[in-house]
This record gives structure tokens, sequence and C-alpha cells, in this order.
């Protein structure tokens, strides 16, 4: 596998050159998008600013519909912005032609979705192996790496069994794999626990927050996973288009939770 990154090191990329080892990484400006229902305007997202530094692990928290997975599209521009700017190591993503584009989804960005979209005929490590492939490796290559990644992600043993096969944390399990075979530098994951048993989902969110620490990611991750959401860095909360600091969910849901707890104070 290849070597570990640290958030303490610049990072030399292809088509970005040198990613600076300090400071933001990510940042949204005036970052608007508005859908359309009818003559029905809907803006998930009406005026987002923000500043993610290098290194951090961000929770973006908020109820359903509020446009969080809207959000982390755009961030890895897999939609574009009605309006505003979301920037990339001091570069507008509006700058980018289609393939630097291409090369930010495929190096820069790792991807988790709430649901794996693995191929279930495809054994895990052919899933693993699939950006290696698009990005030119030779299959020899890419099924290496992808042997080597489901290694760190504890399913040394699973890599040639059907995806379809697997349980449902193995399965997200494959899915950071996948998503970090590259050796990106963002991690966004949209959900990453939320079709999982609680017990699965502590291990997923286990394995996120080591890979996070050992290969230097900067993570953003959407939840509705509270006590999840905690463990990160900052917190931000997302409702009526407006992104703000998510103290003010997080100190209500412990209030409720300890109210629903015997012995709990009301």
């Amino acid at each position: 596998m290849q070597a570990s990154r640290s958030s303490e090191m610049a990072t030399d990329t292809p088509h970005f050159g040198v990613i600076p080892a300090a400071g933001a990484i990510l940042r949204a400006q005036g970052l608007r998008k508005i859908f359309h229902s009818g003559s029905q305007e809907i803006a998930p997202l009406d005026g987002i600013d923000f500043s993610i530094e290098r290194g951090e692990m961000i929770a973006v928290v908020g109820p359903s519909g509020a446009g969080k997975s809207t959000l982390l599209h755009l961030l890895a521009a897999l939609d574009t912005a009605t309006s505003g700017t979301v920037y990339f190591a001091g570069n507008s993503l509006r700058s980018f032609v289609e393939i630097e584009l291409s090369e930010y989804r495929n190096r820069a960005v790792g991807f988790v979705w709430q649901r794996h979209h693995l191929l279930p005929d495809f054994t895990a490590a052919e899933n693993v192996a699939m950006p290696l492939l698009i990005r030119g490796e030779s299959h020899e290559q890419a099924m290496r790496l992808a042997t080597d990644w489901l290694s760190e992600v504890g399913l040394s043993g699973r890599a040639m069994q059907p995806a379809g096969a697997l349980s449902g944390g193995e399965q997200q399990r494959v899915a950071i794999a996948r998503a970090l075979v590259n050796q990106p530098v963002l991690l966004l994951a949209d959900e990453p626990t939320g079709d999982l048993d609680e017990r699965s989902a502590e291990g997923v969110f286990d394995l996120i927050e080591q890979l996070h620490r050992a290969h230097g990611l900067t993570s953003v991750i959407a939840t509705h996973n509270l006590s999840l959401a905690r463990r990160t860095n900052r917190v931000f909360a997302l409702e009526h288009g407006k992104l703000t600091s998510g103290a003010d969910r997080l100190a209500a849901g412990t209030e409720r939770a300890g109210a629903q707890t015997p012995g709990g104070r009301n």
C-alpha cells in the first residue's frame, strides 16, 4: 500500500500542485442551490459560507431533506451550484475545465454514500479496484492495491467474496476502501452509518476516525447521529438553507438523551 500521509506534510498532486500542510483546504463562498418543483423554488442551500482547515474532521447535522447530501455533492463536484463557489486548496472549482473536474473527483475526493453502491456480483476486491482501473492502472496493480486496502479496513479474508454476499457493515467497509484507494486528501461521507445497526455503525465510524488520522485526511461527514457527530472536531447544523454552529443542536440532543435515561435529569 502507498505510504500513509500526515496532514502535517504538504501534498503534491498532478493537476492541483502542492496542497499546503495547513490552512483552509476547502471553502465555500455564497453557495446557493435552487431546485424547481413546478412554479415553486426550493433552496436547500441559500448562501452558505464556511472554511475547513487541512486535517479537520467536520460533521454536518440536520433533518432529512435539509440539504446535507446536496452540500456534499457540490463539494465533490458531483453537482454545480446555482451561484457561489467552492474552493479547493485556493482554486475555484468553477475555474476547472472538465479534465480537471474529473481529476478532482477521482484523485482529490473520496466519497462514501449511505447506500454503498457496490456491484453485487463483483468481488470486494474488484469493487475497490474500480477507481484505479478508471485512472489507468493495470489490472494486476489495481487488484494488489485493492487487496491491501481491504486488509486495512479489516476484510483481508473477504477480498474474493462477491460484494452481495457480505453483511451491511462489511459492504460499507468495502465502500470506504473504494473511496480511499486513490489516496485522496478529502473524504466526504453522506450518512455512512445510516443503514447500519448500532454496533456496526460504531465500528464503521471507529474505522473512519482511524483512517482519517492515519492518512492525514480532511473529512466532512453528514449524519443524523449526534453521538457520532460529537466525536468530530466541529459540527455544523444545516437547516432552512443556512449553515450554523451545531452546538445548540448537540446540547438539545444531550438534554433529550438525559430525559430518556432512567435517573436522567429533566
